[in-house]
């Protein structure tokens, strides 16, 4: 899996690619978001557009990312979730606990929109 890092103002967009499932990859975002918050950026849209399929590590990843970032008064939102996952969110009832957009735009201005 694949982690491409882009910042707009005070936004942090992380575009996964590949597989989560579980092990060093899972890690690698939540040590991603992590290290985003060290520098002081609490705002975070995961994209998985691009992510054809996930596990429940895949998912305990995001939520270890969503706890670190609530925990440090910042917000995580997914954007692009494919049918595939947006299912699964649904089977596992997380979709009442993620903030999902279908484009990273949208999930972007929705920082802003709150403000």
């Amino acid at each position: 899996m694949t982690i491409k890092e882009e910042i707009r103002d005070d936004v942090a967009i992380l575009y996964l690619k590949g597989n989560m499932m579980g092990g060093p990859e899972s890690m690698q975002v939540h040590e991603k978001v992590k290290s985003l918050i060290t520098d002081k950026i609490k705002k975070v849209v995961i994209d998985l557009s691009k992510v054809k399929w996930m596990n429940s590590s895949g998912l305990g990843a995001l939520m270890a990312c969503m706890t670190s970032l609530k925990n440090a008064g910042g917000e995580l939102k997914i954007s692009g979730a494919t049918e595939k996952i947006q299912n699964l969110f649904m089977i596992t009832k997380l979709i009442t606990i993620f903030d999902t957009y279908e484009t990273v735009d949208r999930a972007v201005a929705s920082f802003k929109s709150a403000e």
